[in-house]
């Protein structure tokens, strides 16, 4: 299991715990605008640390943005596994062609 798989588990695991327990959960009752909008403020913070070349940072907020993408992910009940299947359906395809056909 990836580091991604453990931490997308680890996110459902904490749905419905309770909110002064644990950070995941806290955002989680939220909702899933609450949590998309945590999203946001983490990946314009990697975008930051991107433009100022600061590569551990970076990282840092990388990490972030992989975190909340997959709280905001669960919040809709949209799983990291669908996710991958949806990678692996474009995998070898040309990122300009797999545009077009979304036209």
């Amino acid at each position: 299991m990836s580091e991604l798989q453990t931490l997308a588990a680890t996110i459902q695991s904490r749905k419905g715990a309770d909110p002064d327990s644990s950070w995941t959960a806290k955002l989680l009752a939220k909702g899933p605008e609450k949590c998309a909008e945590k999203f946001g403020e983490e990946a314009i913070e990697a975008i930051i640390e991107a433009v100022k070349g600061d590569r551990a940072k970076l990282v840092s907020e990388a990490a972030d943005v992989l975190f909340h993408l997959l709280v905001m992910l669960a919040a809709r009940d949209v799983t990291l596994a669908e996710v991958e299947a949806e990678l692996a359906r474009r995998a070898g395809t040309s990122g300009i062609a797999e545009k077009a056909a979304r036209s």
